[in-house]
């Protein structure tokens, strides 16, 4: 344990941090999983609204730094492909 009252003040701002880099990962991944229950079933109507969804949540989570811009990128491309992939079913 820190005995430093900066280091001491810095565990407690890292402990916030992680909280909220969790609650974030957290409400990206919820999109991406519903957009991936509406491609398993065949709906079309809730993958675009899913799919519209996971993406506007991963870009959220890429400017607020919980996830790299490139790892936004390439996630959003996994996404328009796999939605591609079903439409052309």
């Amino acid at each position: 344990m820190a005995n430093i009252k900066s280091a001491k003040k810095r565990v407690g701002i890292t402990a916030k941090q992680n909280l909220r880099n969790r609650m974030l990962n957290s409400a990206m991944k919820t999109p991406i999983r519903r957009f991936n229950r509406a491609l398993e079933a065949g709906d079309v109507a809730n993958v675009d609204a899913a799919y519209i969804k996971a993406v506007s949540t991963v870009d959220k989570a890429a400017s607020k730094g919980v996830i790299h811009k490139n790892a936004a990128n390439r996630k959003k491309a996994q996404l328009a492909t796999r939605k591609a992939k079903a439409a052309s079913r």
